[in-house]
C-alpha cells in the first residue's frame, strides 16, 4: 500500500493541527496494545493511525472524544438532588443560644496553675510487676 500523508487525511479532519493530535494519540492507543482496525503492512504506528484516519475505519469524532477523555482528571460525581438533601438552618435554636450563654471560662495564670499542683499527692507506689 503506498503511504499515506496528511493531504490524504485532510478531508477527513479539516485542522492540520488537530489531525496531528488525534493521530498521535491513536499511535499511543496502539503502542500500548490496542487493537489496529487496519493492516499494518510493516509501517510504524503513526503511518498506521494516519491510515487509519484515511480509511475511516475510525471515525475523528470518536477519536477526539476519548482523546479528551484521556486527558480530563476531574471524574464528575453524582450529587444527590437539593430536593432529597434537608435544608440545615444557620440560625442556632433557643436551646441551644441559652446553653452557650451559661458557659464561663475561669482565668488562671501559671503561677497559680503550678501552686495547685504542688498541693497533690502523688499516686501511691506500687510493686506490681504486671503479673
Amino acid at each position: 500500500m503506498a503511504r499515506v500523508t496528511v493531504e490524504d487525511c485532510i478531508d477527513k479532519v479539516e485542522n492540520r493541527f488537530e489531525l496531528v493530535l488525534l493521530a498521535s494519540h491513536r499511535a499511543r492507543l496502539i503502542a500500548s496494545g490496542t487493537p489496529i482496525t487496519v493492516e499494518r503492512d510493516n509501517d510504524k504506528n503513526p503511518v498506521v493511525a494516519l491510515r487509519e484516519i484515511a480509511d475511516e475505519t475510525l471515525t475523528p469524532e470518536d477519536l477526539k472524544e476519548d482523546f479528551i477523555q484521556s486527558l480530563q482528571k476531574h471524574v464528575e460525581v453524582d450529587e444527590p438532588e437539593a430536593e432529597a438533601v434537608p435544608a440545615l438552618s444557620s440560625a442556632p435554636d433557643a436551646a441551644q443560644s441559652d446553653a452557650m450563654g451559661d458557659v464561663q471560662f475561669d482565668r488562671m495564670t501559671e503561677e497559680d496553675l503550678l501552686r495547685g499542683l504542688e498541693g497533690l499527692v502523688p499516686p501511691a507506689a506500687t510493686d506490681d510487676d504486671g503479673e
